[in-house]
């Protein structure tokens, strides 16, 4: 059975009761994954890429539109409250991570309960926790901003922000547990809808808001805050019309079973660390921005979007390596993990240099999109070469983020951010004081390289327990 090449691929099943499913399955051409193993990695990210490169498109668009105001503090306030979110919401992704999992093995079991259960359990936690969110958030908030610091016109905009914003927490952890269940479900491609239909909302409210009547940053806010109510909605509706979630009674003392709730921290706590010590990072680099001026500032905000396109897109290739070397470790086949490793990273690389090469050719025209302010625009210009080199400098931690993942081994994933974290912050205590924000942008790269460096020592041992 282990010497024999099998690989998975999604299959289109004929419609039945007028609905089209998709779904995971196996094949065995002998040698195949050998010849095609590029095809299969491509088939693969595609749509994870598509679907990954509207996630930052939220707040492109709120930047863009923060942009054509005549104050540069309207992109800084926007900057600052975006990044306080950030570090509120991306620490429970976990929310998604774990759901994936436990999804797929109820699905894989044909586990009806746990079926149910595998989408229940989160969405109840993260009720819990988004309303534990909301009902400390003034210190919190007050908290999150005298850490990221900035003008006295930036704190007071980046709270008009977070103070409407923090009402979607719930809805926002709630989204990330019916994304997960979907893709664990076998049905990405519904993730990418969801994604089109909360970017679309979110843009159109935004121009009401903010260019129709005037509401600045609170107009932005309030149209996050509605797009992500109105894809938890369209998310529930899709599961509700596209399985047969409600077929059966739900068993509510299976849901809440201990074990199980404790099972969805306990999977994945090392993520969750290595989580927080990614956005603290963002966080700490805004912070920096921010006290170099609110000019620069808003032309770092402008500049992260090309590094979160970037990042966003190559995380496709990186999520493609999850599956695929976390199934051929479940197979034992050595050769396959290091063919899937190969072929994945091999066009993430040729992914990064295309990002590198368009920021280049195309990138004044980007930072025009989103600002019109003559100062910002000059600011970020000066540092755009950074973003050009940044795709190719950081596409060896995102693949190997994947690879690590996709075999959970997350306890290496965990210390290798910590030393990368480190690293960066002893950076940015060198290289700012020289040379400003160039250092901070130094800071930023070393920081990106040092995490693919340091998952990469543990690389040769990973590969030889595989088989």
């Amino acid at each position: 059975m282990w010497g024999r090449p099998y690989y998975w691929t999604i299959t289109r099943t004929a419609p039945r009761c007028g609905k089209t499913h998709f779904f995971f399955e196996t094949i065995d051409p002998a040698g195949f994954f050998l010849t095609n193993q590029y095809k299969r990695i491509l088939t693969l990210a595609t749509p994870l890429i598509i679907s990954n490169l509207t996630v930052p498109l939220l707040g492109a668009v709120d930047t863009a539109v923060m942009g054509h105001l005549p104050d540069p503090a309207y992109i800084g306030g926007v900057a600052v409250g975006s990044t306080i979110f950030s570090f509120l919401f991306w620490g429970f992704g976990f929310l998604k991570m774990g759901t994936v999992g436990f999804t797929a093995q109820a699905f894989g079991a044909d586990n009806k309960d746990e079926q149910q259960a595998s989408l229940l359990r989160p969405i109840a936690l993260s009720i819990v926790l988004g309303f534990l969110l909301i009902l400390f958030q003034i210190p919190l908030l007050m908290l999150c901003v005298d850490l990221i610091d900035g003008s006295p016109q930036v704190r007071a905009l980046s709270l008009d922000y977070s103070y409407i914003r923090i009402w979607s927490a719930p809805i926002t952890l709630a989204n990330y547990a019916v994304i997960g269940w979907l893709i664990g479900k076998g049905e990405p491609r519904l993730t990418f809808i969801l994604q089109i239909i909360i970017n679309t909302v979110n843009i159109l409210l935004d121009l009401l808001f903010v260019i129709e009547l005037g509401w600045g940053v609170e107009g932005v806010s309030l149209a996050t805050v509605i797009a992500e109510t109105v894809g938890l909605l369209a998310g529930v509706w899709i599961i509700l019309k596209r399985s047969n979630f409600l077929n059966q009674n739900i068993n509510w003392t299976n849901v809440f079973e201990a074990t199980h709730i404790r099972a969805l921290f306990t999977v994945n706590r090392d993520i969750f660390i290595r989580t927080l010590c990614l956005i603290f990072s963002f966080a700490y680099f805004t912070r920096i921005g921010a006290g170099l001026g609110d000019n620069t500032l808003a032309a770092n905000a402008v500049l992260m979007h090309f590094l979160y396109f970037s990042s966003y897109g190559l995380d496709g290739f990186a999520h493609a390596a999850e599956i695929t070397t976390g199934y051929a470790k479940g197979k034992k086949d050595n050769r396959e993990f290091r063919s899937v490793v190969k072929a994945s990273s091999f066009m993430a690389l040729l992914t990064s240099v295309a990002f590198s090469l368009i920021f280049f050719a195309a990138g004044n025209v980007i930072i025009g999109l989103f600002t019109d302010i003559e100062s910002v625009k000059e600011t970020a210009q000066a540092y755009l070469l950074w973003v050009i080199l940044l795709p190719m400098v950081s596409v060896g931690s995102f693949q190997l983020d994947g690879i690590f993942i996709g075999t959970t081994q997350t306890k290496e994933l965990r210390n290798a951010m910590i030393q990368s974290l480190i690293i960066f912050l002893a950076s940015t205590w060198v290289f700012v004081p020289l040379w400003g924000n160039n250092g901070l942008w130094l800071s930023m790269a070393i920081y990106m390289a040092s995490r693919g460096l340091t998952l990469l020592r543990y690389y040769p041992a990973l590969a030889r327990s595989i088989g």
